[in-house]
């Protein structure tokens, strides 16, 4: 076989094997970022249910598992939070798994015990 039949069965390689295969890669990467926007949207409108709410947020990152404070804000993929030293806190909304507002016994006060 000459040189030119070679290079031209490497480009029939490539065009044939090689190149379909980084398409449908894009395609399963475009597939995952639109589903993870659409989640992202829906948490955030969740989220914006408790604005003002004393709260409790369960988080993947936390070490103890729950960030406990006041919703200010909710804006695109975070929240401010602000806790009872009145410092604010942003909080990355894909981290957040569960947002409770905070129990409250039947006179209305603040329970101290939570058990989930």
């Amino acid at each position: 076989m000459h040189f030119s039949t070679w290079v031209a069965l490497i480009v029939l390689l490539l065009l044939f094997f090689v190149f379909p295969m980084r398409r449908k890669q894009a395609a399963v990467c475009k597939h995952i970022m639109q589903k993870r926007k659409k989640e992202g949207a829906a948490m955030e409108a969740l989220a914006r249910q408790f604005i003002g709410k004393e709260c409790l947020l369960y988080t993947v990152t936390e070490v103890s598992g729950s960030v406990q404070g006041t919703i200010k804000e909710v804006n695109g993929s975070g929240l401010l939070l602000e806790d009872a030293q009145g410092q604010l806190q942003a909080i990355n909304l894909e981290f957040v798994t569960r947002i409770r507002e905070f129990p409250r016994n039947k006179k209305g006060k603040k329970k101290s015990i939570i058990v989930d």
